[in-house]
């Protein structure tokens, strides 16, 4: 590598840093910090209000759940993936909705992960028992109690362990959530029939090497016996990142809020 390329090389990567940083600062700023408590167990967590908030009004709720690498209890590294696409649709207005970003404890899951040897995930039949997700469901309820919320327009949706976390809280909650995707997720293909009710959209790269693909294909397949409510979306080439694709699908909250539960 010659001068000129270490140069622009170093220059992109200080432009990265910058340009990060400046989006943490924003989402920080946006995306108000808070910490849940209950019976001495706690759950950090960012929450955005819509634009214009009026607090007499009733809003859809948006919950997010982060990737495994975003683990800890900094409340800032549950922003990296994704609160841009929720600040830009607060910026433009559209769909007012209540946005929240929980952050799981650094040793925890989102999901009933048994085993998981040489990428081959093994999950529990009946996740009920878990006490993160747990946490998450008295978080939506306090959040009910503080803010009028549409029953009707309450969705989830989350990437790796956080696709995985979504399968399984509305197999939790089967009859709570309108619309549901999953990103390069994953879960036992038994809880189907039982989250079959929800709307689903589940995405995955093919050249995933964290979470294999098949993960998210026979959940789809198995889905579809009981709803046509289910769609799959394979990025050919694309690894385990396959949230960017899906940040920039153009139709996604727009299908997400058009969804409204019976």
């Amino acid at each position: 590598m010659n001068y000129k390329s270490i140069s622009f090389f170093l220059t992109k990567k200080i432009l990265t840093f910058i340009l990060f940083f400046c989006f943490m600062k924003l989402s920080s700023q946006e995306f108000s910090k808070e910490v849940f408590v209950i019976k001495g167990d706690t759950l950090p967590y960012r929450i955005l209000l819509p634009k214009n908030f009026n607090a007499n009004q009733k809003y859809p709720l948006v919950l997010f759940l982060h990737g495994a690498g975003e683990r800890g209890n900094d409340n800032e590294s549950q922003l990296i993936h994704g609160s841009k696409l929720f600040l830009q649709h607060n910026i433009e207005n559209t769909n007012p909705a209540i946005i929240l970003f929980p952050q799981c404890p650094k040793n925890q899951y989102w999901a009933n992960v048994l085993s998981r040897e040489n990428n081959s995930f093994q999950y529990s039949p009946d996740p009920i028992n878990n006490k993160t997700l747990n946490l998450v469901e008295s978080l939506l309820k306090n959040i009910n109690s503080k803010y009028l919320i549409d029953s009707s327009k309450i969705y989830v949706g989350g990437l790796s362990m956080g696709g995985m976390g979504t399968f399984e809280l509305v197999y939790r909650n089967p009859d709570l959530f309108a619309a549901a995707f999953a990103i390069c997720g994953g879960a036992n293909p038994k809880i189907s029939k039982q989250i079959s009710n929800t709307h689903w959209r589940i995405f995955h790269g093919d050249k995933d090497v964290v979470v294999p693909v098949e993960l998210s294909k026979k959940m789809f397949e198995e889905i579809k016996l009981y709803s046509s409510n289910v769609s799959l979306k394979i990025y050919p080439g694309v690894n385990h990142n396959s949230w960017d694709n899906v940040f920039q699908e153009p139709d996604l909250l727009s299908w997400l809020f058009s969804v409204t539960k019976n």
